[in-house]
């Protein structure tokens, strides 16, 4: 069973009747290299309890499983549950969920299946769901690191630096709980259907503490979003159309942090979003 050969996975599809769903994002790997590299760097060992998403014919699951305390795989196509239990048969440290992971309960999940052991996740994620998934991974604190391969698009915005065009409110939310770090670059030829675009494989680690104290976090984090919502468009018109606070008030609070009011907030960093945030508790009082 050779699980990266075009031959033997055409001839698993065809006896399974299984075919592609572009609306589930479904792209095969079909280059062993990857995701052995993908486990090697993401330095999963025995003492993990990995969290896969959308493990299609199980390609990085077997991978996982040789190195892994337990692997836990959520799957939502239906189709590929008959196709998973012949070729993951066998590994008795990986179980398949079949469920859709934005309705799943995560902690729960890791409650039941990694007691005893440090939850990680380990995935080639759908692109449809990169977003939403990621963020649902990162809120549930429970992950010491999160290995995943997306869409290199999103892999850059999520290292972006303050100023670049690639830098905006997820690369804040992301950097604000994890230590991003862009591993390496897939094109388009390891996949089968190979996918229009080139994918990266992107490490975060769990931050410690964040890299900057807000005194209110949802708080702060509505100024990030405010501060993105119209880009190009000065920090005091990002406020002002999020905060029942005058200009006059969000003009000095910007002031009072030191910048000057016709900063833009795609150059704030999270420090100085934080600055900005800190301050405008008082405003609101």
């Amino acid at each position: 069973m050779d699980l990266y050969k075009v031959s033997y996975i055409k001839e698993l599809l065809e006896r399974h009747g299984f075919h592609f769903s572009k609306s589930m994002g479904q792209n095969f790997l079909i280059d062993e290299s990857v995701p052995r590299r993908i486990v090697q760097l993401s330095q999963v060992g025995r003492e993990h309890g990995v969290l896969e998403i959308g493990p299609g014919i199980g390609a990085l699951t077997v991978q996982l499983s040789a190195l892994a305390g337990k692997v836990v795989s959520v799957e939502l196509d239906k189709k590929l549950r008959p196709l998973l239990e012949e070729t993951l048969s066998g590994l008795s440290n990986s179980t398949v969920v079949m469920g859709d992971i934005l309705k799943t309960d995560i902690g729960a999940l890791a409650e039941e299946h990694f007691k005893g052991l440090e939850p990680c996740v380990c995935a080639n994620l759908p692109y449809n769901i990169t977003t939403p998934v990621m963020t649902k991974l990162i809120d549930t604190g429970i992950f010491s690191f999160i290995t995943v391969m997306i869409q290199r698009e999103v892999a850059r915005r999520i290292c972006a630096v303050p100023g670049g065009g690639d830098y905006g409110a997820f690369t804040v939310y992301v950097n604000y709980h994890m230590e991003p770090q862009l591993l390496f670059d897939v094109p388009p030829g390891c996949f089968m259907p190979q996918p229009k675009v080139t994918s990266s494989v992107i490490k975060l680690v769990r931050r410690d503490k964040p890299p900057a104290e807000v005194q209110d976090k949802a708080l702060f984090f509505r100024v990030v979003r405010a501060s993105f919502a119209q880009r190009r468009k000065t920090l005091l018109n990002g406020l002002s159309a999020a905060f029942p606070v005058s200009k006059e008030e969000l003009q000095r609070v910007i002031e009072d942090c030191g910048f000057d009011p016709r900063v833009r907030g795609e150059t704030l960093s999270i420090g100085e979003f934080a600055m900005v945030a800190n301050r405008l508790v008082g405003a609101l009082k």
